[in-house]
């Protein structure tokens, strides 16, 4: 979201370049000794520092009162600034690690789009780019994956740089052996610049994150988030619907166990006037964590057990696989689920025209094969979209802006 604070500038040599101004409301008279400005009989001393340096663009300010010499006065403007955040072209990414989706808002995932629109040309004019050349970035998966890890090293190699990769760490690492992830990282850490790790535990990115020096990427932590996903996603609504206020979206499946959903759940809190709708079984119903947090920010949401009355209303239907491995012993559960809601032909003929299918990927028989030749059957478009987004967040990771 934008962001407004007050911020001053001044003929000082050597001050700092203000980002985009809206307006000047006020005149004061200033010390370039310590930019103490005087105004209608009191002084308010300024302490700027560059804005690169800070979380947001935001600066440091703090008020005291001052005696200024008439000769040391200089004259200064106070201005009204919006989109304090600089996507400049070599600024440093505002975020050091990807975790949740939670981190990003508004301004920064139209730059990270932006981001990766340039790629995309990048990967569609062989042979690519050096951005990212003598760069290491190490997978490590102790879940299987077939589009995030592949996608994630494509996009490395389009980029210029090199990969390490593990495909099924838990067991095939020192894991095994009962290496705590905290020594795993410490040591991976040594023998490249950024990791990307997918774990079975819900929270594992974070203490990658809290361990490591280096860039971490959750690339999905069991039931938790999978924030990639999550941009990409929404990457790819604006693509096929054109808009991202304004939607309706019903998320379909296992929303309890499905961390694509949640993290998808969270960007879409972002925009405005965004409707999402819930249809799953009952087992499997969307946590309660996430609706209180849509209703925090005003986001308007629906439980259904109606796919075809939800079909015909939303932009976008994004189905999910349920997620067998999730439920343990807990077959009779499982079986219970699976099945329950399927897009098919019937689903398609309720939609509207320009209202798009999306599945994270891998499905099984939740949608049927005969709607993929629909071209409102996006999901492997979407697929596509995630080489160019992680593209985009290993540039912007590594060297920044």
């Amino acid at each position: 979201m934008a962001v407004s604070s007050s911020l001053f500038t001044s003929s000082l040599q050597g001050s700092m370049v203000a980002p985009k101004t809206l307006k000047c409301y006020r005149e004061y008279m200033c010390s370039p000794s310590n930019l103490s400005c005087r105004q209608s009989g009191y002084s308010k001393s300024v302490y700027l520092t560059h804005l690169r340096l800070l979380p947001s663009g935001k600066l440091l300010k703090r008020e005291q009162t001052d005696r200024v010499s008439p000769k040391d006065r200089i004259q200064c403007c106070a201005v009204q600034v919006e989109n304090a955040p600089s996507f400049s072209v070599g600024k440093k990414f505002q975020l050091d690690d990807v975790i949740e989706a939670q981190q990003f808002d508004r301004d920064i995932l139209g730059a990270i789009f932006k981001v990766a629109r340039e790629v995309e040309k990048i990967e569609k004019n062989s042979p690519g780019s050096q951005i990212l050349k003598g760069y290491l970035m190490a997978t490590l998966f102790y879940e299987p994956s077939t589009r995030t890890r592949l996608s994630f090293e494509s996009a490395m190699k389009r980029l210029g740089g090199e990969v390490l990769t593990t495909e099924n760490a838990r067991e095939f690492s020192s894991a095994a052996k009962g290496e705590t992830l905290e020594d795993t990282i410490r040591t991976i850490e040594g023998y490249s610049d950024i990791i990307v790790m997918r774990h079975f535990e819900s929270g594992a990115a974070k203490r990658a994150a809290v361990t490591a020096g280096i860039p971490i990427i959750n690339a999905g932590d069991g039931p938790g988030q999978h924030p990639t996903q999550a941009l990409l996603d929404v990457y790819t609504i604006e693509r096929e619907v054109g808009k991202l206020d304004g939607i309706k979206v019903g998320l379909v499946g296992d929303l309890a166990n499905g961390r694509t959903v949640r993290s998808l759940a969270y960007l879409l809190a972002k925009y405005q006037d965004v409707k999402i709708y819930f249809v799953s079984p009952d087992v499997v119903k969307m946590k309660d964590d996430i609706k209180d947090y849509l209703t925090s920010k005003g986001v308007e949401w629906e439980e259904s057990t109606d796919l075809m009355e939800v079909a015909s209303k939303c932009d976008v239907v994004y189905q999910t696989r349920i997620q067998k491995e999730r439920f343990g012993e807990r077959i009779d559960q499982y079986e219970e689920a699976r099945g329950k809601y399927i897009v098919d032909q019937n689903v398609l003929d309720v939609m509207q025209k320009h209202a798009v299918v999306m599945h994270p990927l891998p499905r099984l028989d939740e949608i049927t094969v005969d709607v993929d030749g629909d071209p409102r059957a996006a999901y492997f478009r979407q697929a596509k979209n995630g080489l160019y987004i992680r593209m985009a967040l290993l540039k912007l990771l590594l060297v920044g802006w």
